[in-house]
């Protein structure tokens, strides 16, 4: 279940980044709801890549270190998840 979760809110994230092409023809890419999540490619692809791997390391530092992550589009990593029990099942 906390697969899940995380894979929801990386991919829900993700659709929420922002690409720019600079005037040397590489790329910058951020997530302005997750602050600090930003980087540099030579390509878009090679941005978004980077992009998606900064946001995968944040995560962890940020759940590690308790910090408050942002709810995005009904992803919410700072609850505790919760186990079904087997009589659910």
């Amino acid at each position: 279940m906390f697969e899940s979760i995380l894979t929801g809110y990386i991919c829900k994230a993700l659709s929420h980044a922002e690409y720019d092409k600079l005037d040397d023809g590489s790329f910058y890419g951020r997530i302005p709801r997750c602050k600090g999540v930003i980087v540099f490619g030579k390509t878009r692809h090679e941005c978004e890549n980077k992009l998606q791997s900064a946001l995968e390391d944040w995560i962890s530092v940020g759940l590690k270190l308790g910090h408050q992550l942002p709810v995005i589009d009904g992803f919410d990593l700072n609850k505790e998840p919760t186990l079904e029990t087997m009589a659910a099942v």
